[in-house]
């Protein structure tokens, strides 16, 4: 023991919960030396490049690959090849009931159902000769009858696209409260609009990119991926080729962003491990942007036909939906294509009071690119639809906005609270929220400042947008549905001999900052200097099993299970230490890397001390006690089935009545996501968010000809928002921890992307309020304002 005199740790325990520090991997990545899956180069590695279909439907007759096969190119594969070695798989979940789907394959075989579908595989020594001999290849096409409107995909007119199905229905969801007719016949006002918006994707700054390596010896295939999820990854590839799992090993490096893209399964990544497996030598595929735009999945397509009922006191008193999207010829693979959908009828009014309430969701197939999870899922869609019903209403009333909202949020003491579609909210901060949002805006200066703008032809609109979003998932949005998709995650922290400690954590990083995070929370249920952690993910090898990046989980899940993991870890080195000087557990500490007494701060041991103690000087342990210095904790989040974050955004911006551009003048979002581990990547997170959502409303969407071709497939005609373009997004929190677990940690990656594209409809449609002109219909292109001014036909 060191006297009261000897040396002494800091008064308090490092908490790094709550501090803004940088990206843990930033310099790393700034100096270059970040390592994505592109940037690997294996021994004997070749190339694959793939031949597409030109048709968004048609049967492939015939296909000639003799002129394909010239120096450098080793192989030629097609459909029937890969289908002899990997199982066909169906995107359907069990718990969705009447969900149905297609076998699908890696490669077409038969028809091509979306223009872009891969059909062949060209192998060779370099991409580029893979690409020139895939021109080589020569397909014999007999074009076929397209589905391409979702609106008349139902009809019995409209072709089947797979025959044995019935008809063109993937699934159909319902809600009804009851009561709604009823609801609607006594209103004082009702009002009601038809939303749309439009397909786009995600365009990550990293392509899908994959590399596999196949050892026919030892049977083990070791495969770099772009992914989101390595363990998903690990189960598919195993599963699929008849593989041992623990003889598939899925190793995720610098991932260049997911937004909910690299969740899925894609033919011409399977088709990749293919060739890996058939060539016994690593095969490399990295999508270029032009293919990425017609086989990358898309999102948020939806047509929503939607009505409200309030009464003159302000009440919201019924809501009706009509939701329909398509989906693509498949629903996508493992997760399904319907999340989408069910958002939409589930959250719809879900910030509101439903009184009486009632949806319907249907998605359909349709000769386009699958549709898949992207960043919110549904959730813009859903509130896109409430934000903009209840604009109108406040309206048709005469009410303000926001007191509108205020009079109808879910009261303070209506928690733990049940929807009628089942969903149910732990807690909500709406009011806390909507209070924090117009103080930071200065809402009643901005009101004034409108009117008087107005009157010098001036036209600047505000729009309020309150939501919800769904985080910490818990089994019941896949592994209820018979998909092995883990609920859990998994953290395995080890005290290092020095004094240090490794984590090695089954989240992994995709730019979100998940190093950080991890680093931070290890570091202070430890105790030791964040300096000294080292953080292992994204190896399917060394790290244990998990979920991975999805759903706004890492933090409140994964970071729950290094809180566990942390705590565990710190409670065994003091059991060991009081062993050790015959003290008690409960009057030692750990503080900056050293076992301290509690009391007075007097250092008993340092981290390095009993660390040595443990492993190189166990005739220092008594014989009665093995200290247990690596530990693993698990932790899934079983009580909701997510636990729901909540806020509200502003958008403050100005139109050209003359040109029908709009320019962003301002944007604020309050989000309320529980603890919060780094507040500067959170503020990222939400800023990087918004930004998406901006892109929605104003610039991205994939166009396509009534024949099923992509018109705007590249970044010259393809708009993603840019810096010139963007407002100062400020952000601002209220604090309502999830008390489903210790660390009280919920999501933050989607909140911003949830609320965006519907408070900037809000505040364009407030801007043209003068000239009797709505639009709601996104993105909101300068010609639609056009056409809604009347100024266009």
């Amino acid at each position: 023991m060191k006297s009261a005199g000897g040396p002494t740790a800091a008064s308090r325990t490092p908490n790094y919960i709550g501090v803004p520090l940088p990206r843990a991997n930033a310099k790393r990545l700034l100096a270059g030396r970040g390592q994505y899956v592109d940037d690997i180069r294996l021994p004997r590695m070749v190339h694959a490049a793939f031949v597409r279909s030109p048709y968004a439907h048609a049967r492939i007759v015939r296909i000639d690959t003799t002129e394909a096969h010239v120096p450098g190119v080793l192989r030629v594969i097609t459909g029937a090849e890969v289908a002899g070695m990997c199982r066909p798989y169906v995107g359907v979940l069990a718990h969705v009931k009447g969900m149905r789907s297609a076998p699908q394959y890696p490669l077409a075989a038969d028809r091509a159902r979306w223009q872009g579908e891969p059909v062949a595989a060209v192998i060779a020594e370099t991409r580029a000769l893979a690409e020139d001999a895939a021109q080589l290849v020569r397909v014999e096409w007999e074009e076929l009858p397209a589905v391409t409107d979702a609106e008349t995909a139902l009809e019995p007119a409209t072709p089947v696209i797979h025959p044995e199905l019935g008809d063109n229905l993937c699934f159909e969801r319902r809600v009804d409260s009851g009561g709604v007719d009823e609801a609607f016949a006594r209103a004082d006002q009702v009002v009601e609009a038809t939303f749309v918006t439009t397909r786009h994707t995600a365009v990550t700054l990293e392509p899908r990119s994959i590399l596999a390596d196949f050892n026919p010896a030892e049977r083990q295939l070791t495969v770099w991926h772009s992914t989101q999820v390595p363990y998903m990854m690990q189960w598919i590839l195993a599963r699929h080729f008849g593989l041992s799992e623990p003889r598939v090993r899925v190793i995720a490096p610098d991932v260049g962003g997911g937004f909910g893209l690299k969740i899925h399964t894609y033919g011409d990544e399977l088709a990749t491990v293919a060739a890996a497996i058939l060539l016994g030598r690593p095969v490399k595929f990295i999508a270029d942007r032009l293919e990425s735009f017609v086989s990358d999945f898309h999102a948020r397509g939806h047509c929503v036909k939607a009505r409200m009922a309030v009464s003159k006191a302000g009440d919201i008193l019924a809501v009706d939906v009509d939701d329909l999207y398509g989906i693509g010829p498949y629903s996508g693979y493992p997760r399904g294509s319907a999340n989408e959908g069910i958002q939409v009828a589930n959250l719809v009014g879900a910030p509101y009071q439903q009184r009486a309430y009632r949806a319907r969701s249907r998605a359909v197939f349709q000769n386009k690119p699958m549709y898949g999870q992207y960043r919110a899922v549904g959730h813009p869609i859903a509130c896109i639809t409430s934000e903009g019903l209840v604009d109108l209403a406040a309206e048709a009333l005469g009410r303000d906005p926001a007191e509108f909202r205020r009079r109808n949020y879910l009261p303070a003491d209506a928690y733990p609270h049940t929807l009628v579609s089942g969903l149910t909210f732990e807690r909500l901060s709406q009011h806390e929220a909507l209070d924090k949002l117009l103080a930071m805006m200065d809402y009643r200066r901005l009101r004034a400042e409108q009117a008087e703008l107005r009157k010098r032809g001036v036209y600047r609109g505000i729009g309020l947008a309150s939501f919800v979003e769904n985080s910490n998932p818990s089994s019941a949005t896949y592994g209820q549905g018979g998909v092995s998709i883990a609920a859990q995650d998994a953290c395995t922290i080890k005290l290092t001999a020095t004094g240090g400690i490794t984590v090695a954590s089954s989240i992994n990083e995709i730019g979100q900052g998940g190093y950080a995070v991890i680093s931070q929370i290890a570091a202070t249920l430890v105790g030791v200097p964040i300096e000294q952690v080292k953080v292992v993910i994204g190896d399917t090898e060394v790290t244990p099993y998990g979920g991975g990046n999805w759903g706004s989980r890492g933090t409140g899940i994964g970071g729950e299970a290094v809180f566990q993991a942390g705590k565990a870890l710190r409670a065994n080195i003091l059991n060991f230490v009081a062993r050790l000087t015959e003290s008690e557990a409960s009057l030692l500490e750990i503080r900056d890397g050293s076992v301290v007494e509690a009391a007075s701060g007097a250092v008993r041991m340092s981290l390095e001390e009993v660390a040595r103690t443990a492993y190189f000087q166990t005739a220092r342990v008594p014989r009665d006690f093995q200290p247990e210095l690596t530990v693993t904790r698990s932790y899934a989040q079983k009580t909701y089935a997510g636990t729901y974050t909540n806020g509200i955004q502003a958008s403050h911006l100005e139109v050209d009545v003359d040109t029908g551009f709009v320019k962003l003048l301002r944007h604020w979002v309050v989000d309320d996501c529980g603890t919060i581990v780094n507040p500067l990547l959170a503020d990222e997170q939400i800023r990087g968010a918004v930004v998406q959502g901006i892109g929605a409303a104003l610039y991205e969407q994939c166009l396509y000809s009534p024949e099923g071709q992509l018109l705007n497939g590249s970044l010259i005609d393809y708009l993603v928002p840019m810096a010139g373009e963007m407002p100062d997004i400020e952000v601002g929190h209220t604090c309502t921890p999830t008390a489903t677990s210790e660390l009280g940690a919920k999501g933050a990656g989607e909140a911003g992307t949830a609320g965006a594209a519907a408070a900037i409809m809000n505040a364009l449609n407030d801007a043209l309020r003068p000239y009797h002109a709505r639009v709601f219909t996104l993105p909101f292109t300068p010609e639609r304002v056009l056409r809604a001014l009347g100024k266009i036909q």
